[in-house]
């Protein structure tokens, strides 16, 4: 279920990505305010309030037991998903690919990157932990052999505790990075901590993929209150200035 609410929603983050580029090949400046872009406007809009029950359903203790004893939060969180991929979908058609005014562009723009924020949190986030989590487990095995080598490196022979002697040929390949294997103890040592230097490298690595991922949950919290902020003034501007198409 997770692999395929994953694959969906990276699919439809794609498209949103795309989609919003069609301005450079098409445009219909009157389609915003005809009926059918303004239905399209109102669905999008409707759908993008959905989020909210998550996310006040998450932070307001009193209403998190009233709702949980009906649906659950994780019921909650993938209409959250579904919900803030389809409304802006339909945003986006609601466009018409006019971005003439500051206030739709803005808010367009706040869209994408809530979106984008909200995928990294949701789903570069949770993959970034599992690595982490899998390549612990790894460079624990790995440290175990390293000192099983290490073992057996030191119970071994003297004149097999030195590394042998590479040939010019192998030499010649270590030179632009690749590296023949070498047998015995002091090879299988070599082997192995380098191994285990190759997982450090990558847990630190996904350790500060984590840290910028996990900022990006307070960018989608601030985005969130800019984008409901924008779209209650696109709302109120159009109710204002009228629906052209009941003119």
């Amino acid at each position: 279920m997770k692999e395929r609410e994953s694959l969906i929603a990276t699919g439809a983050v794609f498209v949103l990505m795309l989609v919003w580029l069609g301005f450079l090949v098409h445009s219909s400046p009157r389609f915003a305010g005809s009926g059918a872009g303004t239905a399209f406007g109102i669905a999008g809009a409707a759908l993008m309030l959905v989020p909210l029950a998550y996310t006040v359903a998450k932070r307001v203790p009193s209403l998190k037991t009233r709702i949980t004893a009906r649906i659950s939060m994780q019921s909650l969180l993938t209409l959250h998903v579904y919900s803030g991929l389809l409304g802006p979908l339909l945003a986006l058609i609601h466009t018409g690919h006019k971005f003439d005014s500051v206030l739709g562009t803005a808010l367009t723009a706040a869209m994408l990157l809530l979106i984008a924020s909200g995928f990294a949190v949701r789903y570069l986030l949770t993959y970034v932990n599992r690595e982490i989590t899998d390549k612990l487990l790894l460079l624990q095995t790995a440290r175990g052999d390293l000192d099983s080598a290490w073992g057996a490196l030191e119970n071994s022979p003297v004149e097999l505790r030195t590394r042998p002697r590479m040939p010019v040929l192998a030499a010649g390949l270590a030179s632009v990075g690749i590296e023949l294997p070498f047998g015995g103890p002091a090879g299988e040592v070599v082997k192995t901590a380098e191994s285990v230097a190759d997982l450090e490298y990558a847990i630190r690595t996904h350790e500060l993929f984590k840290k910028w991922f996990g900022r990006a949950l307070v960018l989608h919290i601030v985005l969130s209150v800019v984008f409901y902020a924008l779209l209650g003034l696109h709302v109120w501007s159009g109710i204002r200035f009228g629906l052209r198409w009941l003119r």
